[in-house]
């Protein structure tokens, strides 16, 4: 039986080949039309996505491929058994610019539907870190297992928000988590942040603004929950919706339930 977290590394391993020498490029910022997520496909991006592809026809996988550049692709003999769920370059703009945060998104699933990955992998391409989640399993960085923060204080709280494009009507719904909260960060590479509040780097990460493509969350998710993390649509639901290409979401993703509902209250 094929292993698919060890082909998801071996694809990490040679995407990251092949990305890097185009970090902070001017070649990697060419624009090649509109992808199938909405936004402008680079060629940083493209060249991500085609190593991944290659590696997944030659170690001879099948599925269905879907991805926020190419959209859905049928790969294999048999694609109908898996879907492979991708943002190939997470943080798209910080690598064209020099800015060492972006990530390789990588999800497995039976079923095309978010709460049915069963397999994920983020890589920080740029400082080399994995992390890791098969269900029922846990969540590893590197292989060491990881564990979310058990800080339930806004006060002393790392906090992630992104405000993209809907900074003032963000501001205006968490008025009082940021009177609240000392410590607020964006970096720009969403699966990548939640990433770092499944191992505890940060203490939460929201998103408001329904613009975050599934594409993009889909590998964090699992790794967040095996880590024993809490992530749930704004209204404290599961988080779970339609695995495609244009799908998007909303969530608030913490290290422990006592912040999520915290931070919940606020917001209603």
């Amino acid at each position: 039986m094929k292993d698919w977290l060890t082909l998801l590394e071996t694809c990490s391993k040679r995407m990251r080949k092949e990305v890097l020498p185009f970090f902070k490029s001017p070649e990697a910022n060419f624009g090649f039309g509109i992808g199938a997520g909405g936004d402008i496909m680079k060629r940083i991006d493209l060249i991500a996505e085609k190593t991944l592809i290659e590696t997944i026809e030659k170690e001879g996988f099948s599925c269905t491929f879907i991805s926020e550049e190419t959209g859905i692709r049928e790969i294999g003999d048999n694609p109908t058994n898996f879907y492979v769920i991708t943002d190939p370059l997470d943080g798209t703009t910080n690598a064209t610019r020099g800015i060492p945060f972006m990530a390789t998104s990588l999800a497995v699933s039976k079923k095309p539907y978010l709460n049915q990955i069963e397999t994920a992998l983020v890589t920080d391409l740029y400082h080399n870190a994995t992390y890791t989640a098969k269900k029922g399993e846990g969540a590893y960085r590197n292989g060491a297992r990881i564990r979310p923060s058990e800080l339930q204080s806004l006060n002393e709280a790392v906090i992630g928000i992104d405000f993209t494009h809907k900074a003032w009507e963000i501001a205006s719904r968490l008025k009082v988590v940021l009177e609240k909260t000392r410590h607020l960060r964006h970096l720009g590479a969403n699966a990548l942040e939640i990433c770092y509040v499944a191992d505890g780097t940060t203490d939460g990460f929201i998103d408001l603004r329904g613009k975050l493509r599934v594409t993009d969350v889909a590998a964090a998710y699992l790794i967040l929950r095996e880590a024993g993390g809490t992530i749930t649509t704004l209204e404290g639901k599961e988080l779970n919706a339609k695995l495609e290409p244009t799908q998007r979401v909303s969530f608030i993703a913490t290290g422990n339930k006592g912040l999520h509902e915290m931070i919940m209250k606020q917001i209603k």
